[in-house]
C-alpha cells in the first residue's frame, strides 16, 4: 500500500512538471504549378510555395514560474516538389529559424537565427505576403537584402497599447569585428483597422557592400477591403572601391474578402536604382479560396517590365525563363495546407 502511494505521488509530480512545458510540431506544405514566360516559356512544380513558404517547425515553451518562460523554435524550409531544404538544396536544415530564449513581462529575448524586426515591421504590407510570383522584390535576394540575421541576440518588447518594438544585433564571428555584422530596429503599431510599421537596419559585407535600409508601411481595413502601402530604400556602399547607389521600392496593395471563403488581392510595385539608374514596374493579381481553416486553393498572375538596363525577374520564376525585352509573365496555381 505504501509503495502504491509513493508511485502515485511520483506520477502526479511528473504529470505536473509535464503540464508546465510543451512542444508543438507545426508546418505548411504548399506547392502547385508555375508557368514563367520571358525569353523562354518554362513550367513545372512550384518549389518554395506560391501562397505561403513551405516549412516544418518545432516550437516549445517551459513555464519557469513567476511569469517567466523558456522558449525554443526550430524551423526548416522545404521544397515540396523535390523534398529538399530550399536554403541548402539538400538535407533539412533549420535555416528559417533556430532560437532559444526567455520571455516574460519584460518581453522576450532570443538567441540564434531569426527574421529581423525591421523586416517583419514593413514586409507585412505586401498584399502577397512577400511570397510567390505576386510577392514584392523589395526584400528579395535579387536586391541583396537579407531578411534574417544569425549569430544574433534579439529583443521584442511586450505590447504597449498597440505599440511593439524589436531589435537584433548579429555578431560577425569573423577575423575583423565589422565583417558580416548586423544591427536593426523595428517598430509596429496596431489598433483595430489601423496598422503602421517602420524599420531600420545595417548589414556589413553583403557580397562586397554595406547595406543600410529603412522602410515603412501602413494599412487600413475598411471591412469590404484592406488597403496597404509601403516604401523601402536600401543604400549599397562598396567597401572595396567606394561609391554607392540606392535601390528604392514603393508598393500599393489591396485585399478584399469574396463571400465566406474567398479573398481577392492585387498589388503594384515600382523599383528604381538611384536617380538615373534602371527601373521596373510589377503588377499582380491573385485569388485564394479557403476550403477549411487549414487548406486553401490559390491562383496568381504577375507581370514585370524592366527599363534602362534593370533585369529583375518575378519572385519564384522558373529557372531559365529569363526576360524578353525586359519583360516577364508568371502564373501560379496551387494548394496550401497548414498543420
Amino acid at each position: 500500500m505504501k509503495k502504491s502511494l509513493i508511485a502515485l505521488a511520483v506520477l502526479a509530480a511528473s504529470g505536473a512538471a509535464m503540464a508546465q512545458s510543451s512542444v508543438t510540431l507545426y508546418g505548411v506544405v504548399d506547392t502547385g504549378l508555375t508557368y514563367s514566360k520571358g525569353a523562354e516559356s518554362v513550367y513545372g512544380l512550384t518549389h518554395v510555395g506560391g501562397n505561403t513558404n513551405s516549412r516544418l517547425g518545432f516550437r516549445g515553451v517551459e513555464d519557469l514560474g513567476n511569469g517567466l518562460k523558456a522558449t525554443f523554435n526550430l524551423e526548416a524550409g522545404m521544397g515540396v516538389d523535390d523534398g529538399t531544404d530550399y536554403f541548402t538544396g539538400s538535407g533539412m536544415a533549420f535555416r528559417r529559424t533556430s532560437t532559444v530564449g526567455l520571455e516574460g513581462g519584460f518581453g522576450s529575448v532570443r538567441l540564434g537565427r531569426m527574421l529581423t524586426s525591421s523586416y517583419l515591421a514593413a514586409s507585412r504590407y505586401d498584399a502577397f505576403g512577400d511570397t510567390g510570383i505576386g510577392g514584392s522584390l523589395a526584400w528579395h535576394s535579387q536586391t541583396g537584402y537579407q531578411a534574417r540575421t544569425q549569430n544574433a541576440v534579439s529583443y521584442t518588447s511586450p505590447n504597449l497599447s498597440g505599440f511593439k518594438i524589436g531589435a537584433e544585433y548579429g555578431f560577425g564571428e569573423q577575423v575583423k569585428a565589422r565583417d558580416s555584422r548586423y544591427f536593426g530596429l523595428g517598430a509596429t503599431y496596431d489598433n483595430g483597422p489601423l496598422s503602421f510599421g517602420a524599420g531600420y537596419d545595417r548589414a556589413n559585407n553583403i557580397g562586397s557592400d554595406d547595406l543600410t535600409t529603412w522602410h515603412l508601411g501602413g494599412a487600413y481595413n475598411f471591412g469590404v477591403a484592406k488597403l496597404l502601402a509601403f516604401y523601402k530604400q536600401t543604400k549599397y556602399k562598396d567597401v572595396f572601391v567606394g561609391g554607392s547607389e540606392k535601390f528604392k521600392t514603393f508598393g500599393l496593395g489591396v485585399t478584399a474578402p469574396v463571400g465566406a471563403a474567398g479573398e481577392v488581392k492585387a498589388s503594384y510595385n515600382h523599383y528604381k536604382v538611384s536617380d538615373d539608374g534602371g527601373k521596373a514596374n510589377q503588377v499582380s493579381l491573385g485569388y485564394v479560396h479557403n476550403l477549411s481553416k487549414r487548406t486553401a486553393l490559390y491562383g496568381t498572375y504577375s507581370y514585370i517590365k524592366n527599363k534602362d538596363g534593370l533585369a529583375l525577374q518575378l519572385n519564384g520564376a522558373m529557372a531559365g525563363a529569363g526576360l524578353k525585352n525586359g519583360k516577364q509573365h508568371g502564373l501560379q496555381a496551387g494548394i496550401r495546407h497548414a498543420f
